[in-house]
């Protein structure tokens, strides 16, 4: 009895269907295409890992020590002097590496004390992991257009996502400096996920972070930023990304991630630490993702289908005006595989989400495949 009563309170029994399993069907009709299957379904990355960056990993793995969750003052440096030059905002800033940027979106609710009777907001279209954070922190979970539709709410935490995932939309320095002055005038913590914040593809709107002194007028109290290496350096497989932000947030976040162990594995932070150093890996990677993108989406707007936003990050958002599983499985008939769009909230329903996280030959192939 007291074995089922422990299993009946289990966290897991609170989420939902994980969203993945429902494509398998979809995944067995794609590959019996005569040429095989081609995967646009999840964002991992395809290329190689830069060398650089692999000879820092081989030259840190033989130390036998545990790493600290904080990392060397090399690592801090590093990520403080990225985020100046990419963000605008001072070299000083308070930083935190992360064991990937997926464990911290999970975990960051309950590791601000966000609990029972408390709700954390996220984007209505979003990845799905938001939510699953505030489940597992047992607070009410409010998918919203605005973060500011949450207001009245016992709200804590609002997250946003800029450029977004799956429709690629950013926001401007004006929308992003009404929601810190809400936020801040709410008692709200902003949470800033970020990690698409260097795949812009339109000039005249470009990706816009959080951190900018533009948007926070250099005071960034109550506000928190996080980044990724899996896209900009192909290393999804290191589990390499950082917080920064506020550093009276960060400091409460590293004493709690201490006490639980959260530490990157050293030969990863001197990996981070390489690639953080060099630009010319990640430019040569966005601009394979530019060119990827420029045949993928002429191939599928001739195709037929609408193409919402996506003016940054690694994901076409497109419609033909249908429910988006009669979208995937028209794909699937073809051989491709595209994600549904309900995977990110119920008002995703009549889109597909394509990946540009495929080699060149693939996306060519789909490409000729969508004629």
């Amino acid at each position: 009895m007291a074995l089922r009563r422990l299993h009946s309170a289990s966290p897991a029994r609170r989420l939902p269907r994980f969203p993945w399993d429902r494509m398998v069907p979809f995944k067995e009709r794609a590959a019996a295409h005569p040429g095989g299957i081609v995967d646009l379904t999840v964002g991992a990355p395809v290329d190689e890992v830069p060398e650089s960056i692999r000879q820092a990993l081989i030259e840190a793995s033989g130390r036998p020590g545990y790493p600290t969750v904080a990392g060397p003052a090399a690592l801090r440096e590093a990520m403080q002097s990225w985020l100046h030059r990419h963000t605008g905002v001072a070299e000083d800033v308070a930083v935190l590496p992360t064991v990937g940027s997926k464990e911290l979106v999970a975990n960051l609710p309950f590791q601000l004390g966000i609990g029972p009777g408390e709700s954390v907001a996220y984007p209505e279209i979003a990845y799905p992991t938001y939510e699953i954070g505030a489940i597992l922190a047992k607070a009410e979970a409010l998918p919203v257009a605005d973060p500011r539709d949450a207001a009245g709410s016992r709200l804590r935490l609002a997250w946003i996502n800029y450029p977004t995932n799956p429709t690629g939309e950013v926001a401007s320095v004006e929308y992003l400096r009404d929601l810190v002055r809400w936020a801040r005038d709410s008692g709200v913590a902003l949470a800033s996920d970020e990690c698409y914040l260097t795949l812009g593809w339109d000039e005249d709107h470009p990706p816009v972070s959080i951190l900018d002194p533009r948007v926070n007028d250099g005071d960034l109290t109550g506000l928190l930023a996080a980044h990724s290496l899996s896209k900009r350096s192909n290393l999804a497989g290191y589990r390499s990304a950082f917080l920064a932000g506020d550093p009276e947030l960060i400091a409460d976040l590293l004493e709690i991630r201490r006490h639980s162990g959260f530490m990157v594995p050293l030969a990863v932070q001197q990996a981070t630490i390489a690639a953080l150093h060099d630009e010319s890996h990640a430019i040569e990677q966005r601009a394979r993702y530019e060119h990827r993108r420029g045949v993928l989406r002429q191939a599928v707007e001739a195709a037929g289908f609408r193409i919402d936003h996506s003016t940054a990050g690694l994901y076409l958002w497109a419609t033909r005006g249908e429910d988006c599983w009669d979208s995937v499985q028209w794909l699937a008939e073809r051989g491709i595989l595209a994600a549904a769009g309900e995977f990110y909230g119920a008002k995703g329903n009549q889109h597909v989400r394509l990946s540009l996280t495929a080699t060149d030959e693939a996306i060519a192939d789909a490409a000729q495949r969508l004629k």
